[in-house]
This record gives structure tokens, sequence and C-alpha cells, in this order.
């Protein structure tokens, strides 16, 4: 199924006025509106959020309106979009959805706020996180919604399980034939390159349901597009997609203007997401990843681990980080109330800093120094990195270089698809 010409023309603002510029299927317009001070000002980026508004809601007109979200979808005035849209006539707002963490985002890990009526707006909401297929369907049809639109904003990890709400509310929104529509926000860390493994469908669990790269440098409407195309091509979503205005590849999130509100208790800051990607590998293992500490991810460690370990990290000279000897208790999760040694990550030059890479290698060092390295129990580090090769060559005693080489013609292979479907130069 081709895009709707109607849906991506509405990202322009104006449907009607816009129609005969369309370039075809998969494409939008990317030139900004009228007032929006792109290039320019403190708001340089306007979301899709702010541009959908800006049109008066048009491509929502006549449609009983459900909403995917959580805390990350405001206003560039920090409002959120459920409470903007909620009392106003252009729009009919009549139901929220809530993915991991729930709509306000009162649920930690693992967790969601099951099915519950909005106390500020009176809206129901309903549990998304964990559903999918037939029974995520079902709670589409009962919601009595038309269209579905997705706002949420992505960390730019494979492993970060909103885009994984996003595939699975595709394609039940296929199944319950409703319309569905994306609205982008920026990649935190940049949309310049895709690294690392490539899952393997034999690893699909919700940390990573199909085919894309540990860090796939793509925004959620790019995403959106290729997985209508690429994995529900048998049964492709009625998609629409609304772009950002402003937005370049190279931007990380400081650069946009826009205000940063946590997508997940753990990822408190844009410097969270940078390193995500490669150090969320750590919850394959016994060591903690930082949970529990105010620098999440940045801070690694367990029970025993020395000065070597940072000494042998930093021997690599790995591009664009140090890593500082650290000493650490956390709150929560692993190691709670304990006081453990492991590294801080320092990102020194983010242009050049590959997190994945520095992420192998922390892994290969720890190993290498630490006597009690041990992965999961249940294997968890093969669903992070999507196959056995990482855990099995680590094991092996394969250095960093020989590990990063084992993905590269998948990883040439996705770049080749991912593509055909970006939106922004």
């Amino acid at each position: 199924m081709s895009l709707s010409r109607r849906g991506l023309l509405a990202a322009g603002g104006a449907v009607g006025a816009l129609a005969a510029t369309a370039a075809g299927p998969g494409s939008a317009v990317a030139g900004p509106l009228p007032g929006t001070g792109q290039g320019s000002g403190r708001n340089r980026v306007r979301t899709g959020f702010d541009r959908l508004a800006a049109g008066g809601y048009a491509l929502l007109k006549g449609q009983k309106v459900g909403i995917v979200t959580n805390p990350t979808g405001i206003t560039s005035d920090v409002r959120h979009i459920v409470d903007v849209m909620h009392p106003d006539e252009r729009v009919n707002l009549v139901a929220v959805f809530g993915p991991e963490h729930g709509f306000r985002g009162t649920a930690q890990a693992g967790g969601s706020e099951g099915r519950y009526d909005d106390p500020a707006t009176g809206l129901p909401v309903y549990d998304t996180y964990l559903k999918s297929g037939q029974p995520l369907a079902d709670v589409f049809t009962a919601s009595g919604v038309d269209t579905i639109v997705f706002d949420i904003q992505d960390a730019g990890a494979r492993f970060y399980t909103y885009i994984w709400t996003l595939y699975d509310c595709m394609e039940a929104a296929a199944l319950a034939g409703k319309r569905f529509v994306v609205l982008d926000r920026p990649n935190p860390v940049t949309g310049r390159a895709a690294l690392g493994p490539v899952l393997d469908p034999a690893f699909s669990t919700f940390v990573g349901r199909r085919e894309i790269a540990q860090a796939h440098g793509m925004t959620v409407t790019e995403l959106a597009l290729l997985f209508n195309a690429e994995f529900l091509a048998a049964r492709p979503v009625e998609l629409d997609i609304v772009k950002m205005s402003g937005w370049r590849r190279a931007d990380f999130f400081d650069g946009t203007g826009l205000p940063w509100v946590p997508p997940s208790p753990n990822m408190p800051t844009p410097d969270t997401a940078l390193v995500y990607s490669g150090t969320c590998l750590f919850e394959g293992t016994n060591l903690s990843e930082g949970r529990g500490t105010t620098r999440p991810f940045e801070l690694l460690g367990a029970e025993g681990i020395d000065h070597r370990w940072a000494a042998a990290a930093n021997a690599l000279d790995l591009p664009g980080v140090a890593f500082r000897e650290a000493y650490f208790a956390p709150t929560f999760s692993k190691f709670q109330g304990r006081t453990v040694g492991g590294v801080q990550l320092h990102v020194q030059d983010r242009e050049v800093f590959d997190p994945v890479r520095t992420g192998i290698a922390l892994l290969v060092t720890a190993k290498r120094t630490w006597s009690g390295f041990a992965w999961r129990s249940d294997n968890w580090i093969d669903k992070l990195t999507g196959n056995t090769r990482v855990r099995t060559l680590i094991d092996a005693g394969a250095d960093t270089d020989e590990v990063v080489g084992a993905w590269a013609e998948d990883l040439a292979a996705f770049r080749a698809v991912r593509k055909r479907y970006l939106q922004y130069r």
C-alpha cells in the first residue's frame, strides 16, 4: 500500500493549498510553515505535533482520535499535547494509549499504568505495554477510535522499547482497520549513521522485534515508513506522517532548541542517550549499568572491580571518550545500597564517539580485567545484541575489532535499506 498523499502533505500544514505539489509516495513537504522561525531563534526545530497543530489539525478532521504517547509528548512550551488537544474543538480526541512506564510516566522499567481514566482530562487511558497482534487490535477496536496518532520521543537504540510500541501499534491498527499517523521528533543522538549488529529474527523480543541495527540512526517517522514497507508489507497500515521542520541529520538534541523530558526514568538527559546504545549491553551482565545512580549508563561497575578496568579501557584510545575509575552505590537495581567499583564514561568529542564500539570494548576489557565477570544466566545479552555472536566471540577471547567486524556485512545491508526511508538531510 502506498502512503497517503493527503497525510504527507498535511505535514506542511495546509492540505488543499499544497496538494498539487505532492512528489509521490513516501514524500513530504520539507519547507517551513509561515512564522516558524526555522533556522533561527530558541526553538529552531518544530516537531510533528507543532506542525500538525499549526495546520489546525486538518489531518485529523472528522476522525475520532486516539493517541499513543507519554510524558515526552509535549509542545515547545512544555505543555502536554493531550492537555492541549483535549479542549480544542478542532480535534476529537477520545482515547489515550500508554506504553511502558505509562502515559503520565508513573511506572519504572518493566511496568505500566494499566487501564484508568486520566484525572486531568477524563479521557480513558488504555495500556499497550506487552500487547501486540490481535489483543492490541481488540484494544483499539474497543476504544472506538478511527485514527491512532503516535507521538513519543525515542532514544535512538534498537532496544529502547518505544519503537516496538510503534511497530506493534502499526501492526494492530492494520488488523483493526484503523488509520495511523506518526508525528516526528528528533533522534537525540543524530541521524547520521546506523551502527552495531543487526537483529537476527530468531532473537525477536520486545527489545528488538525486527532486523534493524543496534543504533538505527533514524527518526520515528522514518522507522514507521521502513516498518510499513519492509516488515508489514503483507498487511500494511494506512499510514500518514508529519515531519519536523528545521531538523538536520547531524543535529544532537541540544542543537534543536527543544525541551528535553526524560522518556523513561533512567534516561534523564540527552547525555544518557548518547552512550545508551552501547552501555545498555551491560544489562546482559552481572555488572551494574548505573541504574539507581544519577548517571545511569555512564557509570558501570560491580563489587571487586578496581582501577585496572579504567586503565585497560583508556589504553585502547577509543575516539572521543575517556574512562575514569569510579565508585558508587546504586539506590536500586543491581547492588542496591552496596558500594561498587567501575568506570565512568566521559564523552569528550561526540562527533567521533562510537557508542556501540565503545560498549563492546568495555565488555571485552571488563571480562579480561575482572575475574568475576559473567553474563546473565538467561543470556539477555543475546536479546540486546540480536544474536549470539557478540557473546560467543567475547567468550572466545576476541578483541574489539574482531567483534565489531563480525557484523559488517549485515550492517552494510541494513544501511542500504535504511537509506530508502530517510526524510531529512
